[in-house]
């Protein structure tokens, strides 16, 4: 039978016949079989794909309809064969991720992508220790104002323990980090509590609390070494960033006030002393008890280990000295020194009438000072009007306003009463000036 007929018998075009013909005689029933395309092999000029890529790799990120019709317009300008849309998707979807996030997002969007992070951890218990603030997802009630607190947490690196916290209302300060630092390194009153001692190594970041000079002599003094995280790296910190995430989501979440968006979910009912005893029984009583998943023992066990003595300061008031104190100069009056509205007393301050000493006091409590003349300790004045008492420099600062409001008020109350005696002032028009005189007519010319 011809091949025409064949073909035309067939359905199938004389050329398509010819070329089978052809494939037969060639290499037999092997060349009928249909040559495969292999995965990955595109027909597309590689000039062309790379133009498509260089493309889609320029920022701002373009459209893949644009790519495509810039594409089409460059092709038929240099006499190629165009490429649809569909193509052009599949050689921007197969370009690496990396690569395309560091083109578009930047080096810090692909280091915290696709670098290796090494995951490092202390040799033992007090090696290092990281100190960090975050201003926690809940309100508490200050006065009957609601108020969200900031909480600073000393961490031991190895253990995961937390060896001591502060609560505040107050912004992050070199104060509540020395508070923090105090609890941290002595030893607690709670025996389910043991963690204290004083670390080798103070992981910090670079706020201005943790840069200061008065951190720089406490470490001098008490012999560790600050080391200052990299800026804009968090993840260097990223073990007391998962403990606020547990205070948050354990703890916060079951009190009043709990916030979730920037939003309270119910009405704040705790104040900040009971927010700080919450705390520290979460610690002692749920975290420092179970098991953590990092290290495979609770962070009590891990931190006790086979039992060792921790480094400590020669006392608590040496560490007050250099840590809770702040210094200030004052001059020794007949009465005593006069500091904060407050007035101190004792007999060793006969010998320094009309002298400058430096006074050191505690902010939570300034009924007590402890006084220096030239570097050398004389004495312990107390304020005589409040022996016995405990009264914080907050207290003092909150009496002086409530002072000065009842003052305020005072003032204004009287200034009412003048104003029901006194006419009101009458409204006084101001003077207008007189209107300026009219212009003399322009005079006229013949030649006009």
């Amino acid at each position: 039978m011809p091949l025409t007929c064949a073909a035309a018998e067939a359905g199938v075009p004389l050329r398509t016949a010819q070329r089978w013909l052809r494939r037969y005689r060639t290499a037999g029933f092997a060349g009928l079989a249909p040559a495969r395309r292999r995965s990955g092999e595109r027909r597309t000029r590689p000039d062309l794909v790379r133009l498509i890529e260089g493309m889609a790799l320029r920022r701002p990120r373009p459209s893949l309809a644009a790519i495509t019709r810039r594409c089409a317009r460059i092709a038929t300008d240099q006499g190629w064969v165009p490429v649809s849309y569909n193509t052009v998707r599949s050689i921007v979807t197969a370009l690496d991720p990396a690569v395309l996030t560091l083109a578009h997002e930047g080096t810090v969007a692909f280091r915290d992508t696709f670098e290796l992070v090494y995951r490092r951890r202390a040799e033992c218990p007090n090696t290092m220790w990281q100190v960090d603030h975050t201003q926690l997802d809940i309100l508490v009630l200050d006065s009957e104002t609601a108020r969200r607190p900031w909480l600073t947490v000393v961490l031991d690196d190895y253990s995961r323990a937390v060896t001591g916290y502060t609560v505040t209302l107050g912004a992050p300060s070199a104060l509540n980090t020395s508070l923090a630092l105090r609890q941290a390194i002595w030893t607690k009153s709670d025996p389910a509590w043991p963690m204290c001692g004083l670390p080798e190594i103070l992981y910090v970041d670079h706020g201005s609390d943790f840069t200061s000079e008065h951190l720089a002599h406490v470490a001098a003094d008490l012999k560790f070494q600050i080391v200052h995280s990299t800026v804009a790296r968090p993840q260097g910190r990223g073990k007391i960033e998962r403990f606020f995430g547990s205070i948050n989501t354990e703890l916060l979440a079951e009190l009043p006030g709990h916030l979730i968006a920037g939003k309270p979910v119910t009405a704040p009912a705790v104040s900040l002393r009971e927010l700080d005893e919450q705390i520290g029984r979460f610690l002692t009583d749920t975290y420092h008890r179970r098991v953590h998943s990092e290290i495979g023992c609770t962070p009590q066990q891990a931190w006790i280990a086979e039992g060792w003595l921790p480094r400590m300061p020669e006392s608590l008031e040496h560490l007050d000295v250099l840590l809770v104190q702040v210094a200030a100069r004052r001059m020794v009056h007949r009465d005593g020194i006069h500091f904060q509205g407050l007035r101190f007393l004792h007999p060793a301050l006969a010998a320094y009438v009309r002298e400058s000493v430096t006074i050191r006091y505690d902010p939570r409590d300034i009924t007590e000072i402890r006084v220096f003349h030239k570097n050398r300790f004389l004495c312990k004045a107390v304020s005589p009007d409040h022996t016995g008492d405990t009264i914080g420099l907050r207290d003092i600062q909150a009496a002086r306003r409530a002072y000065r409001q009842r003052v305020r008020a005072q003032i204004n109350e009287r200034i009412t009463v003048v104003a029901d005696y006194l006419p009101a002032p009458s409204r006084v028009r101001a003077p207008t000036s007189p209107a300026p005189p009219p212009a003399p007519p322009l005079r006229a010319y013949l030649e006009e």
